[in-house]
C-alpha cells in the first residue's frame, strides 16, 4: 500500500495518512533530538577562569633595610616611596637620566585608547600619555597614596587636562574596570607592591583581550644603575612572577632606555 503522507508548505507541517508511517517518523524526529542534544551541542559551554597559583611570601628577619622583610619568588619587597619625595620623581634631570621620550614611543599609544598609570605617584607619565589618547580615550592614574593624586589633579586643572582620571587603589587592587583597558604601565613601582601576585590578578582581569601590561625596572642586571639593590628587579624575575599567569604572553623587552628595560607582556584572546 502506497502511504499518504506529504509536507504541507501551507501548514508547515506532515499529514500522515499511514499510522506506520506516523510512528516512523516519530522515531526518526526522537532519534534527531537525542543527536542535536546529547552528541552535538549546539551552544558552547563558556570558558573556564584560568587557574594560578596561590602566591608563596615568606618573612625573614634578616634582610636589606631598604627592603620590609618579606619575600616573593626570592625577591625581596622593597618600602614603598612616600609622597614627601615627589619632587624627585619630577627632577629635570630625570629626562636625562632616563629618557621618557623613549619609553613612550615604545608603548604604541594610539589615539581613542584608555590606559592605566598604575603607582602613577605624581602623574610624571600620565601627562606624557595625555596627548596621545586624545579626547576620545583615558588616562587613568591609580596611587594608593590620595596625597599623590591630589598632586595630579591639580596639575590637570592647571594645564586644563580632561582626560587624566584618578583612582585610589590599594595594596591588593588599583581599583581600574573590568576587561575595559587596553595597556597598563607600572614605573618602577612594580617593586613596591606588597602583594604582588593579588595586584598582577586585578590589572590582568582590567585588560582587554590584547592588552598589555608592561613593567619598567630598573636593571637589576647592569652594576652601574645607580639605584638601590631592592628597587631593580631582572628581566628573569619579572618572568618568573608572571608565570602564574598562564593567559598572558611575554611579547617584548625593550632595553633601548639608560637605566630601565620595559618588560612587556599581552593577554590572549579569550577561548570561546
Amino acid at each position: 500500500m502506497k502511504s499518504s503522507s506529504k509536507w504541507s508548505v501551507v501548514s508547515g507541517q506532515w499529514s500522515v495518512g499511514n499510522p506506520r508511517t506516523f510512528g516512523l517518523l516519530l522515531s526518526l524526529s526522537a532519534a534527531f533530538a537525542l543527536l542535536t542534544t546529547d552528541h552535538w551541542p549546539l551552544t558552547t559551554a563558556a570558558a573556564e577562569p584560568p587557574k594560578r597559583e596561590a602566591p608563596k611570601y615568606e618573612i625573614k628577619k634578616d634582610h636589606d633595610p631598604d627592603g620590609i622583610g618579606k619575600f616573593y619568588l626570592g625577591r625581596e619587597i622593597a618600602h614603598v616611596m612616600g609622597f614627601q619625595a615627589s619632587t624627585w620623581l619630577e627632577r629635570p634631570e630625570r629626562v636625562k637620566e632616563e629618557e621618557p621620550e623613549k619609553l613612550i614611543k615604545a608603548l604604541d599609544i594610539k589615539e581613542g585608547m584608555t590606559v592605566a598609570d598604575v603607582g602613577a605617584g605624581s602623574g610624571y607619565h600620565c601627562f606624557l600619555m595625555s596627548p596621545l589618547v586624545g579626547e576620545k580615550g583615558k588616562v587613568i592614574a591609580s596611587d594608593i597614596q590620595q596625597q599623590m593624586l591630589d598632586l595630579i589633579t591639580a596639575k590637570a586643572k592647571k594645564l586644563k587636562v580632561a582626560n587624566i582620571e584618578t583612582v585610589k587603589g590599594t595594596t591588593s587592587d588599583p581599583k581600574l574596570p573590568a576587561n575595559s583597558v587596553d595597556l597598563i604601565m607600572m614605573v618602577d613601582v612594580y617593586h613596591e607592591f606588597d602583594q604582588p601576585f593579588e595586584m598582577t590578578e586585578k590589572m590582568i582581569d582590567a585588560l582587554k583581550d590584547g592588552g598589555r601590561l608592561v613593567f619598567v625596572e630598573f636593571r637589576l642586571e647592569d652594576p652601574k644603575v645607580p639605584i638601590k639593590l631592592v628597587h631593580k628587579m631582572s628581566e628573569r624575575q619579572v618572568i618568573k612572577e608572571m608565570s602564574a599567569f598562564t593567559e598572558m604572553e611575554h611579547t617584548k623587552t625593550v632595553g633601548t632606555l639608560p637605566w630601565q628595560h620595559v618588560i612587556i607582556f599581552t593577554k590572549k584572546e579569550a577561548k570561546k
